[in-house]
């Protein structure tokens, strides 16, 4: 049943002409040669326009062809130009939303100007062609440089390096294929920087880019460099030992500066060179009073005070300082800076070279400025030298902070980032210590009924990136419901092909079809019971709207049971567009005997029964919380929930900062306030760890689809012993629509993805690894940490006493249950405390909970902690 894509939903025929080859990477391995299709879809047109159209694809079905054409033999010599194989046409946008917003069409870092710029590359090919490195900064896109092909072909690796010649800050590199041919796109790849040309450290940016002719940003954490270097660790195709580029450009400052903490203002003072004090209060120190309604402003009454203006900050005491962020203010668009430079000072007297200096977009979100390298300094100085709309010789700001470096004990610490050949939009960690990501029939794009998905999965032990498209299960898994079964397996349901359900095993790598759903879906919420039987409820976004009752999987039968006594009609939101937001990313918590509570995001909590045709009952609303449409909910001990964030409706309303406990382990559910985020935020995700404590990543203030605009960078850790929030260190990349959030078994965090749109510049195609304080020194070394030794059965029986040894005194152990996430919801995961006893030197016995309901069946992390709180490495241990 069509679900987002054409008759379903628009009530018409496709006018598509779907033609294209594709070359399988597997099949070209295997020495099969190219896997050509031929797809014509009939439309209303005329019999000419017919005719030329099926002329179009047996050409192009010629040309899909052509890959064969020294390849076949499985060995590289002398490079053949091959032509890209056409890719059959991309399906119109579904009304999964309106287009992106037009913030999402331009990167939020500029692109650096390149006059002045040298490159060299490690080997070029100049004997057979003008594959010289320099052309990648020539701006023609028919140029490129390719590594030496003719005579002996260099090996891989290849590297070739950017020289600008001086420092700026640098937040990504952008890389454009060859037009024309496939030989040489970059697959799996490295990138480092440098200072001096000499010294290189560790990569900023790793990952695997997709076999295709796309322009690719490989984003990494901002930072001062003059020297970039781009190693070609594969040819993304295996078609040879190759590297080409046809351009390479690098992204400037974002405003998003990583590893940052914000500096408490207390005591600070402002000072400005002029400011508007007779006909508005605009005083100075406006900036720092907390207030987002007040603002400093130039002088403009009688004769305005010229450009440029500038406001110096005194922090009273010298700092470590790495960032400034500067809010707009509220209520007026002018004075909004535009061209700007930051500078710093010891004495107040004596101010330095620029620090930062750009330009910032006419609009009233918050911006950044990245220090080219950490200063120390008394004295901060923002001078702005254009109004950024040209409206007149002002200059406002509404607050101003200053950030410093983030301390890893406090506030942990994140690793560079790792690419993706997609964007991330699910995610699920697995036992064999791989996560699997996927996407929807594009890498970057969502749309139709395609009946197949790209994959990917990432090996924790090795960083290895690999990708699969999915075809045999004929689904098109973007946007569905998943739950991790009681053997390990992911189920994932709905979505794009709304009525389909697919199986992954992750011990055989192997995809496999289970019966369709009874009631197609799509955005509904899963979760596994205590009987392992799965429960879905909800999902109004494909299928239809509305009626979304609940149903149960078997795993015995491999069969749906609908669930008349359990309407979707009690768990809706008031959302303004209906059903077919009000049922979505709904949170489930599984407990005894089959039962779940359903405890958001409506504000009405329900008891639901799954015995026989099932039944509901209202459990009471969450405290004083409103809706909380993409908020999350997290099971951080027994039966007892944190619930943070969202907002009363799917998207263009506030979010909300609240935050709740719920809990669940008596007859009725007892909902509370806790402390508040710090940030407001709705699409964000949250990770149990654990010592218990919840950490919650990236989400935006006002919830927009596809946007990156009002992006909450700084993600926060809630304890549960104070019920407060407290920051931790900043994110390089905002992760926000579409963005994913996993504990590992280390005990670090994956958080990656977000975007999907096509030809946008909100796609993130990456993920990156956050280090918990709780792991690190003051110095950012690892602290040394338990260790779980001997053997540990890989499957448990609930109620089962297992002998656990360790390497040295340990305090507790815990499991924390696998996760499977996607928009900003995750009902799998769930903490679990275990009761221990000591019965030798090192020794344990622990017990796993008797009640399905509590050790709830499926894949854990078993996690040894030592008294201060450190965790061991888990085991993977199958419980039930």
């Amino acid at each position: 049943m069509p679900c987002c894509g054409w008759p379903g939903e628009w009530g018409r025929a496709p006018p598509v002409l779907g033609v294209g080859a594709l070359s399988r990477r597997d099949d070209l391995c295997a020495g099969r040669g190219p896997a050509v299709f031929l797809r014509i879809i009939t439309t209303r047109r005329s019999g000419t326009q017919g005719r030329l159209l099926i002329l179009a694809a047996l050409i192009a079905l010629v040309a899909g062809m052509l890959p064969l054409v020294g390849h076949l033999g499985g060995t590289a010599t002398a490079e053949s130009d091959v032509p890209a194989s056409p890719e059959p046409p991309d399906p119109a946008p579904a009304p999964h939303h309106e287009a992106a917003p037009a913030s999402a069409m331009v990167a939020a870092a500029p692109t650096l100007p390149r006059e002045g710029w040298t490159v060299s590359a490690s080997d070029e090919e100049t004997a057979a062609e003008n594959g010289r490195a320099a052309n990648v900064l020539d701006g023609n896109n028919s140029t490129i440089w390719h590594s030496r092909w003719s005579g002996t072909a260099a090996p891989l690796p290849h590297t070739i390096t950017l020289d600008m010649h001086r420092t700026q800050v640098v937040s990504a590199l952008v890389y454009q294929p060859r037009s024309g041919s496939a030989n040489g796109r970059i697959g799996r790849y490295a990138v480092h920087l440098s200072a001096d040309g000499a010294n290189w450290g560790t990569a900023v940016a790793t990952g695997t880019l997709a076999d295709d002719a796309t322009v690719k940003t490989i984003a990494f954490a901002p930072k001062g460099t003059r020297y970039l270097r781009l190693t070609a660790q594969t040819e993304a195709g295996n078609r040879g030992p190759w590297s080409s580029a046809a351009e390479l450009n690098l992204l400037g400052d974002p405003g998003t500066p990583a590893q940052t903490v914000d500096l408490a203002r207390d005591g600070w003072t402002a000072a400005a060179g002029d400011q508007e004090t007779a006909s508005e209060n605009g005083a100075a120190g406006n900036v720092l009073d907390g207030d987002a309604t007040t603002h400093w402003h130039s002088k403009w009454s009688g004769t305005a005070t010229p450009l440029p203006h500038s406001i110096t900050i005194d922090m009273k005491s010298a700092r470590a300082v790495s960032a400034l962020s500067y809010q707009p203010r509220r209520s007026g668009v002018n004075g909004r800076i535009g061209a700007y430079t930051v500078t710093t000072s010891t004495d107040g007297t004596t101010f330095g070279a620029p620090v930062a200096s750009g330009t910032w977009r006419d609009d009233d979100t918050v911006k950044g400025a990245t220090f080219t390298r950490t200063v120390s300094a008394r004295y901060v100085r923002l001078t702005a030298t254009s109004e950024a709309g040209g409206r007149g010789p002002w200059s406002s700001a509404a607050e101003i902070r200053l950030a410093g470096p983030a301390s890893p004990a406090v506030h942990g610490s994140w690793g560079h980032l790792t690419g993706f050949p997609l964007v991330p939009v699910a995610s699920a960690v697995l036992p064999n210590n791989k996560m699997l990501v996927w996407s929807a029939y594009g890498v970057d794009r969502f749309g139709g009924s395609n009946g197949y998905t790209q994959t990917a999965l990432l090996d924790l032990a090795t960083g290895e990136v690999t990708q699969r498209r999915v075809e045999n299960t004929r689904h098109d898994m973007f946007c569905p419901g998943t739950a991790v079964l009681a053997d390990g397996r992911i189920l994932i349901t709905g979505g794009s092909n709304a009525e389909r359900a697919t199986l992954y095993d992750p011990a055989t790598d192997a995809w496999s079809s289970t019966a369709d759903m009874n009631i197609p879906r799509g955005y509904q919420a899963m979760t596994l019971l205590s009987t392992k039987e799965a429960f879905v409820l909800g999902g109004s976004w494909s299928g239809g709207e509305g009626a979304k009752d609940g149903e149960v999987w078997s795993p015995a039968t491999g069969t749906w049971r609908k669930l008349s006594g359990v309407p979707a009609t009690t768990t809706l939101t008031g959302d303004p567009r209906g059903a077919y937001r009000a049922d979505n990313h709904q949170w489930l918590y599984a407990t005894s005997n089959g039962r779940v509570l359903h405890l958001g995001p409506s504000k009405q909590m329900n008891w639901i029964d799954t015995a026989g045709s099932g039944r509901i009952t209202a459990a009471g609303t969450r405290g004083d919380s409103a809706d909380a449409m993409n908020g999350n909910a997290i099971a951080y001990d027994t039966g007892k929930l944190l619930t943070m964030g969202g907002a009363t409706a799917y998207e263009n309303v506030s979010a909300t900062r609240r935050a709740y406990t719920v809990d669940a382990t008596g007859a009725t559910p007892v909902a509370a306030r806790t402390g508040d985020m710090g940030q407001a935020r709705a699409f964000a995700n949250s990770v149990v760890m654990p010592d218990g404590k919840v950490a919650v990543f990236g989400g935006q203030s006002y919830p927009v689809p596809f946007s990156d605009a009002t992006s909450a960078m700084t993600p926060e850790v809630w304890d549960p012993a104070t019920g407060k929030f407290t920051p931790l260190a900043t994110m390089a990349v905002p992760r926000n629509y579409h963005s994913v959030a996993n504990l590992l078994p280390d005990g670090r965090i994956f958080s990656g993805g977000g975007g999907l749109c096509g030809d946008c510049a909100t796609n993130h195609s990456d993920g990156a690894v956050f280090t918990p304080p709780y792991l690190l020194n003051a110095d950012g070394t690892e602290k040394p940490r338990p260790a779980i030794t001997g053997t540990v059965p890989a499957g448990l029986a609930n109620g089962a006493r297992v002998t656990v040894t360790t390497d040295k005194e340990v305090a507790s152990f815990v499991l924390i249950r696998a996760g499977a996430a996607t928009h900003s919801t995750d009902n799998d995961q769930r903490r679990v405390p275990l009761t221990s006893r000591s019965t030798a030197t090192h020794t344990y016995e622990v017990i796993i909970p008797s009640d399905p309901g509590v050790a709830l069946p499926g894949s854990y992390m078993l996690f040894a902690m030592d008294a201060q709180g450190v965790p061991s490495k888990a085991r993977m241990v199958r419980i039930g």
